[in-house]
């Protein structure tokens, strides 16, 4: 059977997971047994697939026809997500994309669940029609979509999803997209969205011009401040998990939260000034967070449950 071919090129497979070791907070952590990382490589696959695929670049088109390109190529993702559920994978030229059919056997090993799939590219939907946030229940519902799925469909890998763990979980995950959204202002200015709330701009008497400058105004270093706090308080949250894990998955877990808790000092370190580059935590300063967050792990243990 002829298979429908993506309405924008998607990239290579090889092009997608280049990007694995160069990402803020690597899912497939390296501490982890083999096999469960070969897992969480094909989960980060898609997951980075589905990023491409929601900013692809298509030529010298209008916003709303790219827009609507690319919603178009995410409809041909989620067909084609079925398919790797029903396995139905193809690995040939008319076939499914390559790490569709890694991702498939993934699935049935693991008896991954389809809905934080799907929910990963709704997100991106939800990018092509929304640029701005006007508060923070919004953003956080923003984030349900494009940062929790990931950390489910780690525990799921890890066969360790209990319902109060992924409440836990999505505290850190929410946390840790947040970050990125105070590091990458620049960035996604250029892209015609803002991920900081309206309110806390209009709070802090910080507009949209502030996001453009070389150098973050000191309305501007008020919002990321906040924000970084906001942040920071999400990962306490989410840190009893870390007592409710054992051995690697453990060690796994604290590392996500420990870079999160590095990228917020290195953002603080830069006096909240994320317009003159994005500000990152060294590998030196990650392992100091990684120490302290393990004996932080241990003292919130008895906190939350593990049901």
């Amino acid at each position: 059977m002829l298979i429908a071919a993506a309405p924008i090129d998607a990239p290579a497979a090889e092009a997608v997971m280049a990007r694995a070791g160069s990402e803020n907070f690597p899912v497939a952590s390296r501490v982890l047994p083999r096999g469960a990382r070969a897992h969480l490589l094909a989960v980060y696959g898609f997951a980075r697939l589905v990023d491409e695929l929601g900013d692809s670049a298509t030529g010298e088109r209008s916003p709303a026809a790219a827009a609507g390109e690319r919603l178009a190529a995410l409809d041909w993702l989620e067909g084609e997500l079925d398919r790797a559920f029903r396995g139905e994978a193809a690995s040939s030229p008319e076939g499914e994309h390559p790490l569709l059919v890694r991702l498939q056997a993934t699935v049935r090993a693991c008896a991954l669940t389809r809905e934080p799939f799907a929910r990963l590219i709704e997100a991106n939907r939800v990018d092509q029609r929304v640029s701005r946030y006007e508060t923070w229940e919004q953003l956080r519902g923003y984030c349900a979509l494009s940062a929790d799925p990931v950390g489910e469909l780690v525990l799921e890998v890890l066969g360790l999803a209990t319902p109060a763990r992924i409440a836990l979980s999505d505290s850190i995950c929410t946390a840790l997209q947040l970050t990125e959204h105070c590091q990458d202002v620049a960035e996604d200015m250029e892209r015609g969205r803002v991920y900081l709330p309206a309110e806390d701009l209009l709070r802090f008497g910080c507009g949209e011009a502030d996001l453009r400058g070389e150098h973050a105004s000191a309305p501007l270093r008020d919002v990321i401040a906040f924000e970084v706090d906001r942040a920071r308080g999400l990962l306490a949250d989410g840190t009893p998990l870390i007592g409710q894990l054992r051995g690697r998955p453990r060690l796994a877990v604290a590392a996500f939260v420990a870079g999160g808790r590095a990228a917020l000092d290195a953002i603080e370190r830069a006096r909240y000034d994320v317009l003159a580059g994005p500000p990152r935590a060294g590998r030196a300063r990650r392992a100091l967070a990684l120490a302290a967050t393990l004996r932080a792990g241990r003292r919130s243990s008895g906190r939350g449950t593990a049901q």
